[in-house]
């Protein structure tokens, strides 16, 4: 398998987290985001589809989008996709969520705070409220379980923590979610675990 992905994509971590929690052989390959879709190394061009990152090639298979990318690992390894039917359609249900929400409102608030300096008051406090409302949601579902689902750990617990572990780069404390910050603390204690900024680093190759 092959990864390609970038030191600032918490969607490209989702996946390199899944494939190193778990033992799965694999090389990842940086891209730079820095440069426009088209200017982007031409391997990379050629096999995204969207020209963003995540993509995994496996064998004949390529696959774009994180949460797409999961089920497909999932599936194929049969880890974290839950005990049961039931569970994998909580899953689905999360990777959802994940997407529409956290998925959204981080990612932008965190390049607004870090990148974007010219972004308004008023985009910068519509996402932030966004995300307020996303870890509200996320902690309180927490207080009843270690993980997302009760059987265990899963792809939904991978997608949903991917841009977490940055959350005080959008100017946010996950002390204030202590069941988030006891969540995030319970996936970074399993075995192999790297923080993002360990597991995405790379050299730029265009």
């Amino acid at each position: 398998m092959k990864l390609y992905g970038n030191a600032n994509s918490g969607h490209s971590y989702k996946v390199r987290l899944f494939l190193l929690l778990n033992e799965i052989e694999h090389e990842y390959q940086y891209v730079s985001l820095s440069l426009p879709r088209e200017q982007r190394m031409p391997e990379f061009v050629k096999l995204s589809q969207f020209g963003e990152v995540p993509v995994l090639v496996d064998g004949d298979t390529v696959l774009c989008q994180s949460n797409a990318i999961l089920q497909y690992l999932a599936k194929k390894t049969h880890k974290m996709c839950g005990a049961n039917s039931a569970d994998w359609q909580a899953i689905t249900e999360w990777l959802c969520w994940e997407a529409n929400r956290i998925g959204m409102s981080l990612p932008n608030l965190r390049y607004m705070t870090l990148w974007d300096k010219q972004a308004s008051v008023e985009v910068l406090g519509y996402f932030k409220q966004r995300l307020l409302n996303d870890l509200s949601t996320l902690d309180g579902f927490l207080s009843q379980s270690e993980f997302l689902l009760s059987s265990g750990v899963s792809i939904a617990d991978m997608s949903c923590s991917g841009y977490l572990f940055w959350l005080e780069q959008a100017n946010l404390s996950v002390a204030d979610y202590p069941n988030i910050d006891r969540w995030l603390k319970s996936i970074a204690q399993l075995p192999h675990w790297l923080h993002p900024d360990e597991a995405m680093i790379g050299t730029e190759r265009n």
